[in-house]
């Protein structure tokens, strides 16, 4: 079946682990989410299925909405509290995280960590660094919209012993990476003890299959889980997740489309349909729209009446080639 599942993630599952039961529901293997979530973390996953995997490089694109709460007093190796201890500090003053706060709200470079899934060599920098043959990964350009202090948790003197902040970046961006950055601006130390995410372009959690089972997300409830954390190997969910998929999924219609940040564009008739769906030049007589008043740098979805048929790509040199055909 063709479609997209939004999917609760939840905490203690790997991503590809969450998907056995939109496997299950579908009766396919061919499925793909859309960015991965740690196995501490929480919280939205997208996922195409069936010939709409080749959507997932797209979606991957779009700004994301996490919570995250912080811990301050020391750093770990994986910069979450699955990882070693590295370093310990002071734990900062409440205003010194504020302007923390402000401080990495913007366009910014940012070190990812360097256990992550980005890729050296043709290799995961995690595998590389449990091996001892990496040691440092290149900053990248992100962008913070905003990071709002929800809530802190202090101590008898006033200090801070951890905080809950609602982050919204662009793609690539690492909260891990923010977490540790926040404690070094405050002359502390810091790392994730919790990571929910919310919302991935317009898709947005609440609309998830399994989002009536997901933990509360609240400092104490991050600070207990830190004491029990495991990963599991097997899929915990209710026995009614697989109908909540089936019934949840989503075909690839205009609205979906849009919610894709895709340009849509039409068809003229059944010939171009044909010439479209066998490869055949593009030409601007095949569709309603005229493909030369698209912007540069746009992703097209193609759709004759209410049928998807596939996607273009317009380059920044204005030249506009198939990205694929959904046959």
């Amino acid at each position: 079946m063709d479609g997209i599942v939004l999917l609760a993630k939840k905490r203690g599952l790997t991503s590809f682990a969450s998907l056995s039961n939109i496997k299950k529901a579908l009766k396919t293997t061919k499925v793909g989410h859309t960015g991965t979530l740690d196995s501490f973390a929480q919280g939205l996953l997208v996922v195409c299925c069936g010939r709409l995997t080749r959507l997932a490089g797209n979606i991957t694109e779009f700004d994301k909405t996490y919570s995250a709460v912080i811990k301050f007093g020391a750093e770990t190796d994986t910069l979450e509290y699955t990882g070693n201890i590295i370093k310990q500090a002071p734990l900062p003053d409440k205003n010194d995280l504020l302007k923390a706060l402000e401080h990495f709200t913007g366009p910014q470079m940012q070190k990812p960590p360097l256990f992550s899934a980005i890729h050296v060599d043709g290799q995961r920098a995690g595998d590389l660094a449990r091996k001892g043959q990496i040691s440092d990964i290149p900053e990248r350009k992100i962008i913070v919209y905003s990071a709002d202090l929800e809530d802190v948790k202090l101590n008898s003197q006033g200090k801070v012993l951890a905080c809950l902040v609602k982050f919204t970046v662009s793609k690539g961006t690492y909260i891990r990476s923010l977490a540790r950055d926040i404690g070094n601006y405050c002359n502390s130390a810091a790392y994730l003890i919790g990571l929910y995410r919310s919302r991935i372009g317009d898709f947005k959690v609440e609309d998830a299959a399994a989002f009536s089972e997901l933990d509360d997300f609240t400092i104490d409830a991050c600070l207990n889980h830190e004491k029990d954390f495991k990963i599991e190997d097997k899929v915990y969910y209710g026995d009614n997740i697989q109908e909540e998929i089936l019934a949840k999924i989503q075909s690839f219609n205009r609205e979906l489309a849009i919610n894709c940040g895709f340009i849509i564009i039409n068809l003229i008739n059944k010939d171009a349909l044909a010439e479209f769906s066998n490869g055949k030049p593009l030409k601007n007589r095949l569709f309603i729209e005229d493909l030369y008043k698209i912007p540069n740098n746009s992703i097209v979805a193609v759709f004759f009446e209410d049928t998807f048929c596939g996607l273009l790509e317009k380059d920044e040199k204005g030249k506009i080639k198939y990205k694929f055909v959904k046959n």
